[in-house]
């Protein structure tokens, strides 16, 4: 079961002719590599509902796929364990995340969460989604696995009462675990027809590069610092500023 329908993202039908497509650009997961990839593997797990699955995308073209090539194009030996499932609430996630973690080949330093918005969509009560999160958080944190944490809005029809409640999770979470918050992962892609999918709610490959331009950075800033890359650059390698990233 797909991310069911946002209203906050929902398009009513007008007269007005659809925007035209965007004109082909190089974007952030295309551009050539500012360094040389180097360094030992940078293990990311994504774990999270359809927004990480790639739902209605093409092969290589989920948010995860996309993300580790941008990473990589940093010069970031990144590879990214997608570990996303269609439909999960935090309920889900959090059943599923021992088994994920133990089947995992190789221990992740970071994972990406995104979980809450099925939870949301579904009107359960945001006290069990902040318990199902914390404790989610706490598995990784207990694991001394790094954490970015993907948040989500309520929609607007769902009433101020249920916003006041559920918005506050995700950045009092982060607070909490010392997580790296992207506020509203959805944001670059709101109110941007020609970037999402006919549902209306899953972004299109262009309004994955779009999420994924906005959050690289936050990423690659979240990974555990390491000196293997720099302590094995001559010294004039090191003056020109390989460094993870921009």
């Amino acid at each position: 079961m797909a991310l069911l329908a946002i209203p906050l993202l929902v398009l009513s039908a007008c007269d007005k002719p659809a925007p035209p497509a965007p004109e082909p650009s190089l974007s952030v997961v295309d551009a050539p590599p500012e360094i040389p990839v180097m360094g030992p593997e940078r293990h990311i797990l994504a774990f999270g509902d359809s927004l990480l699955a790639g739902y209605g995308l093409e092969d290589g073209e989920s948010y995860p796929d996309r993300l580790e090539q941008a990473l990589r194009a940093r010069g970031v030996n990144a590879s990214i364990a997608n570990a996303g499932v269609s439909g999960d609430t935090t309920a889900a996630g959090l059943d599923r995340l021992d088994f994920t973690l133990t089947s995992q080949e190789d221990k992740p330093e970071l994972v990406i969460i995104s979980l809450g918005g099925n939870d949301m969509l579904r009107g359960l009560p945001p006290e069990q989604t902040r318990n199902n999160l914390d404790a989610i958080l706490k598995r990784f944190t207990d694991a001394d696995i790094k954490v970015v944490l993907l948040g989500m809005l309520a929609a607007p029809n769902l009433g101020k009462d249920y916003a006041a409640q559920f918005n506050p999770i995700y950045p009092q979470l982060a607070q909490k675990y010392g997580a790296t918050l992207v506020p509203f992962f959805l944001q670059p892609v709101i109110d941007k027809p020609d970037l999402m999918q006919d549902d209306h709610v899953h972004p299109t490959a262009i309004g994955i590069d779009a999420i994924v331009s906005a959050t690289v950075d936050d990423v690659a800033d979240s990974l555990p610092k390491t000196d293997t890359a720099t302590a094995s650059q001559a010294p004039d390698e090191a003056i020109s500023g390989a460094v993870i990233p921009r």
